[in-house]
């Protein structure tokens, strides 16, 4: 049996990057791993460093992709923001962003996550 989700996620997230750089972001990095987990996309919005987690629903029976960032998710998604900007020595704003995509297109969350 094929196995949608890995093909469904990588298109949402060449969907999310391409949507980015027509915004007028500059990608930093795709997939960028860590023991703690993996942002989707890191770019930069003029001088801010943006983390960018990619939520993408084939359909509505599950709720919207941005309801799916759970409190859990919030939370792993700020210490990984943490963790690269630590480990890359980067001095300066940033922030967490969702974009959702489904059916009804794609939608730009600006500073979903704010744990402070």
């Amino acid at each position: 049996m094929w196995n949608w989700r890995p093909s469904l996620g990588a298109g949402g997230e060449r969907r999310a990057a391409d949507f980015l750089k027509r915004q007028g972001y500059r990608i930093v990095a795709r997939n960028w791993r860590h023991q703690l987990g993996e942002v989707d996309v890191i770019a930069r919005d003029g001088t801010e460093l943006v983390f960018v987690e990619v939520r993408t629903r084939s359909g509505a029976t599950m709720g919207t992709p941005e309801d799916s960032v759970a409190d859990d998710k919030q939370r792993r998604l700020a210490r990984l923001a943490e963790a690269y900007v630590v480990q890359s020595g980067y001095e300066g704003d940033w922030r967490i962003d969702v974009v959702a995509i489904d059916h009804n297109g794609i939608r730009h969350l600006k500073n979903a996550v704010s744990l402070w």
